[in-house]
């Protein structure tokens, strides 16, 4: 029998990603051949999200859609959904192995030998409706598939905000064991990669035998070929002052913050069981910038929770609008089963919802380009991805600014200074300002 294909898919978070890249290091162990997803294949290995209703009906089409193409894959299925819609997924014709999270990256192992390979009348599950609560380390190391390699440090969440399902599908915090965050890092910088994005569901919480985030941050730190330390979405509670002087006091740290608001009306967040008020989040902004000021701030915003008014939404605008978010990610509530939102009323009319949705994209569009146009004139590093597309090398800057150049060189994993000298919405553009490279690390090949 010749190479036995694999194709891997991810829906939803950066958490998502890191772990389906372990997923795949799991399945070049067992001797499969990746291939691009989409392409024919013999294994299809889905990693599931539940956040949306969307994101369910989106990973049981993609299910559907690779049947047509590769009639006789093997169809296994992991992640959020894996675990929360366990029984719905039984029903779905095609799908051969359904693995919860407290078995996810087990998962390549639950495969059958190459030769044993075919469809199965019904799905073999492997799920438990708990999942450990106990710190963790990883089974391997994956080769990250991008020149910023994500780390997952974290995973579950206890907060319990009404919203989200998140908590039933990962369970409560729990954080990785810090030698073996370390030897990751130390992996990768060998590798050659400049930039880890740390990962998890509520990283802020990290705490794993009398080591906490800051603590953490602070080792990662005095690693010495490690270039940038990227901090994923934090929630607003766990943003300290001491991890703003740690953000400020280091070149590692990039300046930049993804705090999740999700309203701007505090009756509205009191609803949701946020853990901030607007005032305790505005006054959060005003300390970061303080001691960061060129920070780069993202958010969440969610659109139609229950019992939201017209003035409870106009509040959301106002507060969005003053506050000096670089960009602004807009998610429509979807009612999600068995969460403490399912059972509020009154529900938003879908019409209302739109509009309401519409206007905080408008609003997303002018803060990204406001927030590009302020990079017009200053020189700024950039750390390049592979590649071209439309003539451009496209990279990073430290404020995750989208960055883009028409230099014909290869660039990919250099760290150059580009100065900027236009924008869109969408990126800055610019040109390399100096000849010479940064640093002089191979390109990851």
């Amino acid at each position: 029998m010749g190479i036995t294909r694999a194709s891997l898919h991810t829906l939803g978070c950066r958490l998502n990603q890191a772990e389906t890249s372990i997923l795949g290091e799991g399945l070049r162990r067992k001797g499969f051949e990746l291939v691009e997803f989409g392409q024919p294949t013999d294994v299809l290995i889905l990693n599931t999200c539940s956040v949306t209703e969307d994101a369910e009906r989106t990973s049981r089409y993609l299910i559907r859609k690779t049947l047509k193409h590769s009639p006789h894959a093997f169809i296994a299925v992991t992640g959020c959904y894996a675990q929360t819609g366990m029984e719905t997924l039984t029903q779905q014709t095609g799908i051969d192995l359904i693995v919860g999270q407290q078995f996810k990256l087990d998962l390549p192992a639950y495969l059958p030998p190459p030769h044993e390979l075919r469809k199965r009348p019904t799905a073999e599950v492997h799920h438990t409706r708990t999942i450990s609560r106990g710190d963790f380390d990883l089974p391997y190391f994956a080769e990250p598939d991008s020149t910023r390699a994500l780390l997952k440090i974290q995973d579950g969440c206890s907060a319990m905000c009404s919203f989200c399902i998140i908590p039933f599908a990962r369970g409560h915090e729990r954080s990785r064991k810090l030698d073996d965050i370390l030897s990751e890092v130390r992996s990768l910088t060998d590798g050659g990669y400049k930039e880890i994005v740390l990962t998890g569901v509520n990283i802020g919480q990290y705490r794993q035998q009398g080591v906490d985030f800051c603590t953490m941050l602070r080792r990662l730190d005095h690693i010495s070929d490690l270039e940038r330390i990227r901090i994923s979405s934090i929630e607003p509670t766990t943003v300290t002052d001491e991890l703003l002087d740690l953000l400020a006091s280091s070149k590692k740290f990039c300046p930049y913050l993804h705090i999740p608001l999700q309203s701007g009306d505090d009756q509205i967040l009191q609803a949701m069981n946020r853990r901030h008020t607007i005032k305790e989040y505005s006054a959060l902004i005003d300390r970061a910038f303080a001691k960061i000021p060129d920070l780069g701030l993202g958010t969440d915003l969610m659109v139609g929770f229950p019992g939201e008014t017209d003035k409870a939404f106009q509040n959301t605008l106002a507060v969005a609008t003053d506050l000096p978010f670089s960009y602004i990610h807009v998610f429509p509530y979807s009612t999600r089963p068995g969460t403490a939102a399912a059972r509020l009323k009154p529900r938003v009319p879908s019409s209302s919802v739109k509009k309401r949705t519409d206007l905080l994209l408008k609003l997303d569009r002018a803060k990204r380009l406001a927030f590009h146009n302020k990079q017009i004139g200053k020189t700024v590093t950039v750390l390049f991805e592979a590649g071209t597309c439309s003539a451009y090398r496209f990279g990073t800057a430290p404020n995750f600014t989208r960055v883009a150049v028409t230099d014909s060189a290869e660039l990919q994993n250099q760290i150059m200074p580009v100065t900027i000298t236009a924008a869109t919405d969408r990126y800055g553009f610019g040109h390399i300002a100096s000849a010479q490279k940064i640093n002089s690390t191979p390109a990851l090949v």
